[in-house]
C-alpha cells in the first residue's frame, strides 16, 4: 500500500512538470509531449547532458527494451548513431532520438547514413542555444557562465542542416506544435528531425537527487561561499544516509 501510494504521488508530480504551459518550454515538457505520443512499442534513445536525468525520473517506458540510455560516460554525440543502431536491431519498431543542440552539433552525420539505409528515425532536437546542463552546473557551484550559452554565436538553422543531410525537418515553435508534428513524423518513411527551442536554465528539481560536484574550499565571493555551504550540507546528509 505504501509503495502504491508513493507511485501515485510521483505520477502526479510527473504529470504536473511535463504538462505544457506558456513560454519557452522546459526539457520536461518536451519529454512529456513525446512520451504521450510515443507508439506502443517505440524505443527512446538518448545520452548526454541534462536529458538522461530528466528521462530517468520522468519517462514511462512501455517494456524492458523500449528505453535505451547511455549514462556512464555522458557520451555527447552517441544519440543519433545509437538510434541508428537500435533501428537496425529492431527495424519493425519506431525509434525516437532525443538530443540537445550541443550533442547534435558534435555528431549528426549518421542522419545521412539513416537516410541512405532507409533506417528511418524520428529525431527531436531540444535547442537551448548552448550547453544548458553545464550552465546550470556552473551556477550551482558558484561559478559564472563560461562559454555555455551561445547567444553571441551565429544563429544555426538546425532544421535546414538536417534537410541538407537528406532528412525531413519540422520547426516547432512550442509544445502544441510539437504534439501536432509528432504523428506526422511517426508516419513518415524517411528520417524526420523536429527542432524545438527550450529553456537552458530550468531543470526538474523534483525527485531529490543530489549531484556530488565539489565546490572550491577557497571561495572568492558570496555565491561561491553559499555553494560551498550547500555542498557541505549535502555531504553531511549523504554520510548520515539521507
Amino acid at each position: 500500500d505504501a509503495a502504491a501510494a508513493a507511485i501515485a504521488r510521483w505520477r502526479r508530480t510527473v504529470d504536473r512538470v511535463t504538462a505544457p504551459r506558456g513560454g519557452t518550454p522546459t526539457d520536461a515538457q518536451v519529454l512529456g509531449a513525446v512520451n504521450r505520443a510515443m507508439p506502443a512499442r517505440g524505443i527512446v534513445v538518448c545520452a548526454a547532458g541534462g536529458l538522461p536525468g530528466e528521462l530517468h525520473k520522468l519517462w514511462r517506458a512501455t517494456d524492458s527494451t523500449s528505453y535505451h540510455l547511455e549514462y556512464g560516460y555522458s557520451c555527447m554525440g552517441y544519440e543519433i548513431a545509437g538510434g541508428l543502431g537500435a533501428k537496425l536491431a529492431a527495424p519493425e519498431r519506431e525509434v525516437v532520438v532525443l538530443v540537445g543542440d550541443g550533442s547534435y552539433l558534435m555528431l549528426n552525420s549518421e542522419i545521412a547514413t539513416s537516410v541512405a539505409l532507409g533506417a528511418k528515425l524520428t529525431i527531436v532536437v531540444l535547442d537551448n542555444r548552448g550547453f544548458g546542463c553545464i550552465h546550470r552546473l556552473q551556477a550551482a557551484t558558484g561559478g559564472a557562465a563560461f562559454n555555455t550559452l551561445l547567444d553571441g554565436a551565429p544563429s544555426i538553422d538546425l532544421a535546414a542542416h538536417a534537410q541538407s543531410l537528406g532528412a525531413e525537418a519540422i520547426r516547432c515553435e512550442d509544445v502544441p506544435a510539437l504534439e501536432a508534428a509528432l504523428p506526422r513524423a511517426f508516419k513518415a518513411k524517411r528520417t524526420t528531425v523536429l527542432v524545438i527551442g527550450t529553456d537552458p536554465a530550468r531543470g526538474t528539481a523534483e525527485g531529490g537527487a543530489w549531484w556530488d560536484v565539489p565546490v572550491t574550499e577557497v571561495p572568492r565571493d558570496e555565491a561561491q561561499a553559499a555553494a560551498r555551504a550547500a555542498w557541505e550540507r549535502g555531504r553531511q546528509r549523504q554520510r548520515a544516509g539521507g
